[in-house]
């Protein structure tokens, strides 16, 4: 019994000196440690930044900032650092930027992108030395237009958090979101509006919007709105030349019609041509179907094609083109479904076909795609007999 108690007493003091000494290395040690990871923190500011000294995070969430903010440094001269997360041609993509107490941009650098890293490697270095009013005259780069367009706006956003912080007022609001609010500014009864498919060439007349509600539309001259009620009247502020285009383009739009084209009774059309149509107007309409990786890639996985619809003008250039359903990868060739793919497409003649940016990581949905469109130009020469 005597040598139990003593075991145990012995046991205790090893445990007692055990815990003093991991006590005494960890206060050694901790601050060793919390000061090598603060280092190496401030190593990846310090790239957007490299004169920056003293970073301490702060919470986004104390000001009403841009949704691509995700974290905030202070810098202890005045300076910020801000990193955002936003999407390129695929999500993921996540720029770091650096402003200086002056508004002016030290330095902006991708982190990550779930893309092959091209111009993001270096795009960053456009922006040092600008400032809010100067930014914008960083280009946008032709072959890589979504992710350059999503660094710039990211870009865009950090200055602009730079002015909130600081206790400015900036308008936060997406390009979407100003968009509906100028629609709705226009025709106040309607909500929800949406971009209509256009199938007749309108002249000067750039887009029309429809009301979801049924109250009207709006016709989109350039940047200028009007909003056209459901009775076919102008209700917004114009001067009366800009009303009469945009009751003219609202009349034939709304009027306008289509006519099957029975295509077996012409010979040379290809079968990526599913339907076409001919405006009242004169013009045609297309129903396509255009192999992308779903079908031509190493796997064809999932099987199906890509289904647009194109209307062109009978002198073979395209009014407006859109994508009616797709199963390619999603967040790589699923891109081609975006307004900011198949938009391109509008205004192309067969010769600018080429103009039109190709889908970063996605080939053969590019490939297909403009594949496809291009039959419409041959399908319109063979319609009017020029084959």
């Amino acid at each position: 019994m005597k040598k139990s108690i003593q075991s145990i007493a012995v046991l205790t003091v090893i445990c007692v000196v055990t815990a003093v000494l991991l006590a005494l290395v960890n206060g050694i040690t901790a601050p060793i440690i919390a000061k090598a990871e603060a280092e190496k923190a401030n190593e990846a500011l310090l790239v957007v930044m490299p004169d920056g000294e003293g970073f301490e995070e702060i919470s986004a969430d104390e000001y009403e900032l841009p949704s691509s903010i995700t974290n905030i440094y202070r810098e202890k001269n005045g300076g910020y650092v801000f990193k955002m997360a936003t999407t390129g041609y695929s999500s993921g993509l996540a720029i770091m930027c650096g402003i200086d107490k002056d508004g002016k941009i030290t330095g902006a650098v991708c982190l990550s992108s779930g893309e092959t890293l091209g111009y993001e490697k270096t795009y960053g270095d456009s922006f040092i030395g600008l400032d809010s009013e100067s930014a914008d005259s960083v280009d946008i780069i032709s072959g890589a237009t979504k992710t350059t367009a999503a660094y710039k706006n990211a870009v865009k956003d950090a200055l602009a958090s730079f002015i909130i912080v600081n206790g400015g007022s900036v308008d936060i609001r997406t390009k979407e979101e100003i968009l509906q609010d100028n629609l709705s500014a226009v025709l106040p009864a309607g909500k929800e509006f949406t971009k209509e498919f256009i199938t007749e060439s309108l002249g000067d007349v750039t887009a029309i919007y429809m009301s979801g509600n049924g109250e009207g539309y709006v016709v989109a001259i350039g940047e200028l709105f009007i909003g056209i009620d459901k009775n076919g009247n102008a209700v917004s502020e114009a001067d009366e030349s800009a009303k009469e285009k945009a009751i003219a383009a609202y009349n034939i739009h709304v009027n306008s019609t289509l006519e099957e084209i029975e295509l077996s009774g012409y010979e040379g059309i290809s079968s990526k041509i599913l339907k076409a149509y001919k405006t009242s107007g004169g013009n045609f309409v297309f129903d396509i179907k255009a192999s992308g990786y779903g079908m031509s890639g190493e796997w064809a996985a999932s099987g199906k094609p890509i289904k647009i619809k194109v209307s062109a003008s009978d002198e073979g250039k395209i009014i407006s083109c859109i994508t009616v359903s797709q199963s390619e990868t999603e967040g790589i060739g699923s891109v081609c479904a975006e307004p900011s793919y198949y938009e391109q497409y509008n205004g192309k003649t067969e010769a600018s076909l080429g103009e039109v940016d190709a889908i970063s990581g996605a080939t053969y949905t590019h490939k297909g795609y403009s594949s496809a469109v291009s039959e419409v130009f041959k399908t319109i020469n063979i319609l009017k007999g020029a084959e």
